[in-house]
């Protein structure tokens, strides 16, 4: 069994950055796609950004496309989200999500959070306007 453990959440303001990362506790990490997820006061959980096993491979929503980015180093068990130019609808409850994957599936970063099987606790993240 993984434990996922997030850190790097914060207040921050409109248009500043903030790095999030995702340690796993144990097992082969390169056994699993990475996901990020977050969840909005009164609202669902939604797909953020997912990465293949090897990093050569990465899925993000519509609304962070272009501002987030995904790095994962399978050496330290951690995977990264870089946050930049913060909106406050990025104000939510960022979790990581591990994904224990395959031979081609593996490739594919998921978008579908019934398809990873471990979670962290999750971390705040709140944006200023």
């Amino acid at each position: 069994q993984v434990q996922l453990v997030e850190s790097g959440g914060g207040l921050v303001q409109t248009g500043d950055s903030l790095e999030l990362s995702c340690a796993a506790s144990e097992g082969t990490f390169s056994q699993y796609v990475m996901g990020w997820f977050r969840q909005a006061p009164g609202k669902e959980l939604v797909f953020v950004g997912s990465i293949s096993w090897s990093g050569s491979s990465s899925n993000y929503a519509d609304s962070v496309k272009g501002r987030f980015t995904l790095s994962r180093d399978n050496a330290k068990n951690t995977v990264t989200l870089q946050m930049d130019s913060l909106k406050p609808e990025d104000t939510a409850v960022y979790y990581c999500a591990a994904d224990h994957c395959s031979g081609y599936a593996c490739n594919v970063p998921s978008i579908a959070r019934y398809n990873y099987d471990y979670w962290g606790q999750g971390t705040q993240v709140t944006v200023s306007s």
